[in-house]
């Protein structure tokens, strides 16, 4: 009983004036992030057909299921990254507000590379799907740019962790969006100079290793997986 009243009491410690606390930052967050994954179906338009002509119109648009599909567990894992990130912190600068935000920024733009992926595959134009390939692995690689500032930051920053988070931790984390920077710049090379379709299974590869690492990388399903590997 004594451990549930103190919970409410640390909240408030935690959000008083000259330290603010995570629960109006977090709520925002998952309210952009909610309505980006929204935003995504609207692609998924109700196609014209002629009567008797509806399933060979819905097989049509596969383009666009298969964009809708990428682009709904890629924000996915921002999510989950996200949410795994303000879990080890325990109050916010204006600084980190600022690079909230550049996070939230990579994770809004995200409909639009999935629109034009889906028009250029559509259009079966090779020219076409390989400037969208680029252009989905570029806006990647920007979201991964704003998470390597956002580590490094909080690397500087131990004052602003929960306790058992180390400044070492936040350091090791750093090369997560480091690989993210280097391979989806691979995959933009891939996709624009080798072969399209390889290029997105190049994305769709990275988009896992981010989902593997939201506990960061020696912790969660990876880390998991290779002490097995180990064994």
């Amino acid at each position: 009983m004594a451990s549930q009243e103190s919970r409410p009491a640390a909240r408030h410690q935690e959000e008083r004036p000259g330290r603010p606390g995570t629960a109006r930052t977090e709520a925002f967050s998952d309210g952009v992030f909610a309505i980006v994954i929204t935003v995504l179906v609207l692609d998924l338009a109700n196609p014209n057909y002629r009567p008797g002509g509806l399933g060979a119109a819905l097989a049509e648009r596969w383009p666009a299921y298969l964009a809708f599909g990428l682009s709904f567990v890629y924000v996915g894992v921002l999510w989950l990254n996200h949410h795994a990130l303000f879990r080890r912190i325990s109050r916010l600068s204006l600084a980190l507000n600022w690079l909230n935000l550049g996070l939230l920024l990579g994770a809004v733009i995200i409909p639009f590379p999935t629109a034009v992926l889906a028009d250029a595959f559509a259009s079966g134009s090779d020219g076409d799907k390989r400037v969208a390939v680029v252009l989905y692995a570029v806006a990647a690689a920007v979201m991964s740019v704003a998470w390597l500032a956002t580590f490094g930051y909080l690397s500087r920053r131990p004052d602003l962790l929960r306790p058992g988070t180390t400044s070492r931790y936040m350091r090791q984390q750093l090369w997560r969006p480091v690989t993210g920077i280097g391979l989806y710049g691979v995959s933009a090379l891939v996709g624009g100079f080798i072969s399209p379709t390889v290029g997105l299974v190049c994305i769709i590869v990275m988009m896992v290793y981010h989902a593997l690492t939201s506990e960061g990388i020696h912790d969660g399903p990876l880390s998991r997986i290779a002490k097995r590997t180990r064994e």
